[in-house]
């Protein structure tokens, strides 16, 4: 694990709220000079810490509409077939993230698509036919008061 400072976690606090402003502002924003500050951004970079950067998407100007997460069981519990499922999903746009969980089932995803026809699509024709899937639960997102994703 990577030590952080004070100094640090405010420079990641300034980016996640707005990583594209610019190195004289974030200077400014957690007391440093630029060139100060510069070299610590290059250095959580380097450390990879920071990860990358994103653009964070109006998904309602972009047609999205249809919200869910989707718990997913398998019905054959090998390597194998948790790699097939994952390539499976990773080639599908809809699922905007895929994790691996602990429980009942093996699989929470975020699933975006343009409208519950859309999504029925997906579900039946492209999630429903994999054949390691036994089970499938969808959570429809009616709200979200909160989403600091990145």
């Amino acid at each position: 694990m990577i030590q952080l400072d004070d100094i640090d976690r405010r420079i990641l606090r300034a980016l996640a709220q707005d990583a594209r402003q610019s190195n004289l502002a974030l200077a400014e924003r957690v007391g440093l000079s630029p060139s100060a500050c510069l070299r610590r951004v290059q250095g959580l970079e380097r450390s990879g810490v920071i990860k990358g950067y994103r653009a964070i998407l109006d998904r309602e100007k972009l047609g999205i509409g249809f919200v869910a997460y989707v718990t997913v069981g398998l019905n054959v519990h090998t390597k194998a077939a948790q790699q097939a499922f994952e390539r499976a999903v990773s080639r599908a746009p809809e699922v905007r993230e895929c994790h691996n969980i602990t429980g009942t089932v093996e699989y929470l995803l975020r699933v975006e698509a343009t409208d519950l026809a859309g999504y029925k699509h997906w579900h039946t024709d492209v999630l429903g036919i994999l054949p390691q899937v036994q089970s499938i639960t969808t959570f429809v997102v009616m709200g979200s008061p909160k989403d600091i994703r990145a």
